[in-house]
């Protein structure tokens, strides 16, 4: 990969590399959104499990992805320094990490209904996410190993198979929970069950063939990436765990912070807690695209600071927050002009709690405008700043914003201040602005000087 010095051709190959994972994180949402919108339809109990249930479920798999996340730099430096064999080494332990993590991170998932109870969700909920998460939770292992071959192909600028495989997983995804949800064309009727065990099934599927693809591409054989795959490297290991555990933390404090949201929004109601993971939904698929640029970001800015290019560092990352921050402002408009069109996509306007939902979703729409670009800057800033290897003290700034800041100002206005479930909300502005605020901060105080 060349790095240009020009604006435009900065932003032209951010572009190149950043469209085809906007479009993978995309499709990767939709796999989520596409359950929810079939659970809606099936019933508002249902959706509110999967809703927490998910929660759960992505808050544990965001912190074992802080090795998948961990292997894109290394992986980039490594190809800008010519080192072949680094490569491999860095992308085999992250993979060992992954199937480790999934291993010890099971048992949550099936004694999970106590869990959901102590935490304030009512007894049918919970059951019903305990049931969820139970099969859910066999997809932990390959969902991992899914996210560090991307991290890897990512690196080596094939982004186009990402995008592809990912699409043809929303395809699986939709026809085998039609069929195991309603019990459709002769399968059986599964509800929750059946979502839980499609998702498992897409994640197998695409871990299979992302491994094909990555051990067996002839551009790629070079790496070797499976041979002798049981040989432990511990200094490799150390490495990935060193980058990628505060990675995994900083991605567990900002979504352990929708989840304690989420959680909060169950104790105000379960009409409440649907229309917060449906508008929650809508947020979190305009934000896959802010994270498909910083993605792009952390590769090309890793290959300039391997290369000691300074200026390409700093111009780049200017360049990528101006594309981050024009796309926030249509998201912007867009959540503020047809709020309700947005959140009956998800809802069957014949039930009888649909009016509810969709009065209350609108309300929370219009609080997700304003974090928008508050959400963009400092996915921006940790993507930046993963690409000159910098996780330790983003963490800490996570961990302050997010539980220090947000979560205590959203239970503050929300239970204390009287104002619900949209005072929840503002509590999450609040923190994602001063996270987004010291991030970027620190970035600039990090990245290289031009000489």
């Amino acid at each position: 990969m060349t790095l240009p010095l020009t604006r435009t051709a900065h932003a032209r190959a951010t572009l190149v590399l950043g469209l085809p994972l906007i479009g993978s994180h995309l499709a990767q949402m939709l796999l989520h959104v596409t359950d929810m919108v079939m659970l809606g339809w099936y019933s508002v109990t249902a959706l509110a499990a999967a809703v927490i249930a998910t929660s759960t479920f992505f808050v544990i798999f965001i912190l074992g992805a802080g090795f998948a996340q961990a292997v894109m730099p290394m992986v980039a430096s490594a190809i800008g320094r010519g080192d072949d064999v680094q490569v491999r080494r860095d992308t085999r332990m992250g993979l060992w990490l992954s199937i480790a993590f999934g291993v010890l991170a099971y048992p949550l998932f099936w004694w999970s209904e106590p869990l959901l109870l102590t935490l304030g969700q009512k007894p049918e909920v919970a059951a019903l996410g305990q049931e969820f998460l139970r099969i859910a939770g066999l997809g932990m292992i390959p969902a991992l190993l899914v996210m560090v071959l991307k991290s890897y192909l990512a690196a080596l600028e094939r982004t186009q198979v990402v995008l592809w495989v990912t699409l043809a997983a929303v395809g699986v995804n939709i026809a085998v929970g039609w069929a195991l949800i309603f019990g459709n064309w002769g399968a059986p009727e599964m509800g929750v069950r059946g979502a839980a065990l499609a998702s498992v099934t897409v994640q197998v599927l695409t871990a299979v063939a992302l491994a094909i693809y990555a051990g067996w591409l002839p551009e790629l054989r070079r790496f070797r990436l499976f041979q002798r795959f049981w040989r432990p490297d511990w200094h490799a290991l150390r490495q990935v765990f060193k980058l990628g555990m505060p990675i995994g933390l900083t991605s567990l404090a900002e979504g352990g912070m929708f989840e304690a949201s989420a959680i909060m929004m169950g104790w105000v109601g379960t009409v409440q807690l649907a229309a917060h993971g449906i508008a929650l939904q809508a947020a979190a698929l305009t934000f896959m695209v802010h994270l498909g640029l910083s993605n792009a970001t952390t590769v090309r800015t890793a290959l300039a600071s391997g290369a000691g290019d300074a200026v390409a560092v700093r111009r780049g990352g200017r360049v990528a927050i101006g594309l981050s921050m024009m796309f926030a402002v249509v998201v912007v408009i867009l959540f503020l002009t047809f709020p309700e069109a947005i959140i009956s996509v998800f809802l069957d306007r014949a039930k009888p709690e649909a009016a509810q939902i969709l009065a209350f979703g609108t309300s929370l729409l219009a609080v997700a405008a304003l974090f928008q670009v508050a959400d963009s800057l400092q996915v921006m800033a940790l993507g930046l700043l993963r690409g000159v290897k910098d996780t330790r003290v983003p963490m800490l700034i996570a961990a302050l914003s997010y539980w220090g800041i947000g979560i205590p100002a959203s239970y503050l206005l929300a239970f204390k201040a009287g104002y619900g479930g949209v005072g929840l909300w503002l509590g999450l502005v609040i923190g994602l602005s001063v996270a987004a605020g010291l991030l970027m901060t620190r970035f600039w105080m990090k990245a290289p000087r031009v000489v």
